[in-house]
């Protein structure tokens, strides 16, 4: 028999070779729980097995598209088994983020660490998680089905240089706005508290 965790890695990782460059539908696949993989995703967004970063990009890219989360857990699926992982705050990372101009005025596109780009928009929010213990914020882009990027504090100080201020429920909020949507960071009078 093999050792627990190891099957599921591979296969897993033969399923997803089959699978070729599309994300599969592992929103629609709920197979039998094997297990959980000593594989984590650090607040960093590296990924690690046996403690061991994961060194080939590729390999995480495959990894990616199969992640999938349940509640607060997540899982790598295929259609036949789910292997269980830790990530310690979001699976993704933003790392890059372009400014483009379109008909629904500004659009802000997030480049992930799995080579990702998102359109922010109505389908991909950005929410700010307030920070414990510092009173700042926390801001995440939604990638799909309940996944988060956490966006890096670089790309947090480009969003407060992009923001405006805006009445919500008769309320002066600080926010930004992608693709015809306002994502409120805070109240305007805490401003000078985001970064």
């Amino acid at each position: 028999m093999a050792k627990e965790g190891q099957f599921g890695l591979d296969s897993i990782t033969g399923a997803l070779a089959e699978a070729g460059r599309r994300l599969p539908p592992v929103e629609l696949w709920d197979p039998p729980f094997c297990g959980n993989l000593d594989m984590r995703i650090a607040a960093d967004g590296t990924w690690y097995y046996l403690k061991t970063p994961i060194g080939r990009p590729a390999l995480v890219k495959l990894f990616a598209s199969v992640l999938k989360r349940e509640g607060d857990d997540y899982f790598l699926v295929t259609p036949v088994e789910k292997c269980g992982l830790q990530v310690e705050d979001a699976p993704f990372v933003a790392v890059e983020l372009k400014v483009a101009d379109g008909d629904a005025g500004q659009a802000l596109n997030f480049r992930t660490n799995v080579d990702e780009w998102i359109a922010c928009g109505s389908a991909h929010e950005l929410r700010f998680d307030p920070e414990p213990g510092t009173g700042g914020l926390k801001p995440y882009l939604h990638v799909r089905r309940g996944l988060w990027a956490k966006v890096t504090r670089s790309l947090f100080f480009d969003l407060v240089a992009l923001g405006e201020e805006r009445e919500i429920a008769d309320r002066a909020m600080f926010g930004v706005a992608s693709m015809g949507v306002f994502f409120p960071m805070a109240p305007a009078d805490q401003v000078k508290d985001l970064a």
